[in-house]
């Protein structure tokens, strides 16, 4: 387990990083794309948002969420997802909306740094977001 240090900076340097975010996101995508057919279906991402658990637990204490709300919820954040309606996600509509999940993320972070906790094999993006900005600040060319 390690920790890192991230603020809104990192993560818009991160976002701002065309390539590297992009190949995070191609990855994210594929690791969702359970049965491989270059979408996501919404049980694909319904099984990935259930894996964040964003409404089942409330500050370590287990919340019960019927499971018609649980549903309606997750159903939303498909819809969001799928910007021309056609049932899955493609990578662009994908790669769209997580990247302003991302910048969402930074503007609620703004200048106040955080401490996260992370698993060694963890590959959230936001894990991808300080390790970019761990690499820039460690691989810097030296003034000679």
């Amino acid at each position: 387990m390690g920790v890192v240090i991230i603020d809104g900076s990192t993560v818009r340097a991160f976002v701002g990083d065309e390539a590297q975010f992009k190949k995070s996101i191609k990855e994210a995508f594929a690791a969702l794309d359970l049965n491989k057919d270059g979408v996501l279906s919404r049980s694909e991402l319904r099984k990935a948002f259930e894996s964040l658990r964003l409404i089942e637990a409330h500050f370590g204490v287990e919340v019960k969420t019927p499971p018609d709300q649980l549903t309606q919820f997750y159903d939303s954040i498909f819809d969001k997802f799928d910007c021309d309606n056609n049932g899955t996600v493609d990578l662009e509509e994908f790669g769209s909306e997580m990247k302003m999940i991302m910048l969402a993320i930074a503007d609620g972070l703004g200048s106040s740094p955080i401490q996260m906790a992370l698993e060694d094999d963890d590959t959230s993006l936001l894990k991808q977001a300080a390790d970019l900005e761990a690499s820039k600040i460690y691989h810097k060319p030296s003034a000679t």
